[in-house]
Parts: structure tokens; C-alpha cells; sequence
């Protein structure tokens, strides 16, 4: 598969300018990072764009990208993108990457799994109140519901994890999933590690138990599971090769 690199100023983000490195100081109240840029020593308040947990990735003094802006319409003139691990790797913290990285590599037919369909409707509504990320369609194929999750969780070498905090919302798209396999459509369940260091990706079954079963009971309904990893750097972020689920 060739790499579809989503650069943040393509990808309908309005990213004026390139990301500046910054030291975090703290990140509060979920979508808040104070930061310090390196280029001049400011203090600045930045967007955090991930209402998860973030373990990891979270600690004062880590090394951060940050995006400025001057778009009048947001209150907040940075955008925290990645977090610096400073040995050559890179996770992205932005939740709302993987759906536009993916939507443009689906549409290209760049995952290999899902490239027989030609049609791609994002955000669709099914089963019981809710929406599934992409609704694949093709004639004389079943629909593929493919719903999306960021993982950047990562305890141990090489292995990224989901989720990094219990999540009431990702045990239901198992269920609806499940629902869908069983109604004899595709569901996919996918993975995109935002982090440059695993090759891994397991279910953090010690943080979410209820999830862990959800899952167990997805797949035995017959839901599949993807996992691609990323390239990622300050200039942008690519979907690079599948994953091993363990």
C-alpha cells in the first residue's frame, strides 16, 4: 500500500503555518494545555484536542508540537498536535486525525481490507443512536461499517493499547457492530496508532474490563479487527503498514 500523507494544511484544518515546538506545563479541564514555546519562552494556552486520558503523554515537560493559528473564530490561537518522545518517535494527540487521514486514504482504496468499495459515506446513523464513522458500499457487496479509534496508550515496548481510560461509548459501537455482523453485514472495527513506536495493539482489558468482554463478544459475532500504525513527524502524518493485533 502507498502512503497517503495527510498534511495538517490539507486536510481542511486551516493550519496557517507549520507546528512550533513547546515544553507542556499542564494540561487541564480535558481540552487546556499550558505550554512554553522554545522559539521565545512565551506562555501560551493551547487547544488539546483528545478528551481521553492521555496516560503517557500528559507529563509536565514533555516535549510538544504545537500549531498557531489566526483564525478569528477560535478562542485559542495554538493547537497541541503531537508529543515529542525525543528518541525519534512521535504520537499525535489530535482525535480528529485518524477519521480525515482515513477518509481520504479509504476513498483512494489505500486499505487493502476495504479496497473493493468505491463508495465512502462518513458519519452515517445506525443501529440504536449512533453514527458509524464510515459506511462502506459497493453493488453485490455487503455494506462494511467501519468504526474508528485513535489509540496512543502505550506501557510497554512495542505495544499500543486501547483504551487508556474506561469508555462507556466504545463498548456500545461493539455492541452496535455486533449487531450489524450478525444482521450478515461487514463491521470493522479499526485501529490507527498515532504512535511511531509499536507494532502491537492489544485491548487494555485492566483498564476497561466491560470493554474487554464487549470486544471478546464483537468478535465472536463476527466483527473484524484492523490495526495500521502511522509515520508521523512535525511536517505531517501518514498511514503506514497493518498492525499485529495480539
Amino acid at each position: 500500500m502507498n502512503a497517503v500523507v495527510l498534511r495538517y494544511r490539507q486536510a481542511g484544518m486551516r493550519f496557517q503555518t507549520p507546528l512550533e515546538p513547546a515544553r507542556l506545563i499542564r494540561r487541564y479541564k480535558r481540552f487546556l494545555a499550558d505550554v512554553r514555546l522554545e522559539a521565545d519562552g512565551r506562555d501560551v494556552v493551547a487547544h488539546c484536542a483528545n478528551p481521553g486520558s492521555m496516560m503517557g503523554l500528559a507529563e509536565p515537560g514533555m516535549r510538544i508540537w504545537v500549531e498557531p493559528n489566526d483564525d478569528p473564530k477560535k478562542k485559542l490561537r495554538y493547537g497541541w498536535r503531537l508529543v515529542d518522545h525525543e528518541n525519534g518517535h512521535f504520537t499525535g494527540v489530535d482525535t480528529s486525525v485518524p477519521n480525515r487521514a482515513l477518509k481520504k486514504v479509504i476513498t483512494a482504496q489505500g486499505i487493502p481490507e476495504l479496497a473493493t468499495y468505491e463508495t465512502v459515506r462518513p458519519e452515517q446513523k445506525y443501529g440504536e443512536n449512533s453514527r458509524i464513522d464510515f459506511l462502506l458500499q459497493h453493488p453485490g457487496l455487503p455494506d462494511a461499517y467501519v468504526e474508528v479509534k485513535s489509540v496512543t496508550l502505550s506501557r510497554q515496548a512495542d505495544l499500543a493499547e486501547f483504551p487508556d481510560s474506561v469508555t462507556a461509548r466504545g463498548a456500545k459501537h461493539l455492541g452496535a457492530l455486533a449487531q450489524m455482523a450478525q444482521e450478515g453485514h461487514r463491521a470493522v472495527l479499526f485501529y490507527l496508532v498515532q504512535r511511531t513506536d509499536c507494532t502491537r495493539v492489544s485491548v487494555a482489558a485492566d483498564i476497561d474490563p466491560n470493554y474487554a468482554q464487549s470486544y471478546a463478544k464483537a468478535r465472536a459475532a463476527g466483527v473484524e479487527v484492523l490495526a495500521y500504525g502511522t509515520t508521523i513527524t512535525p511536517d505531517g502524518i501518514e498511514i503506514a503498514t497493518r498492525l499485529d493485533v495480539v
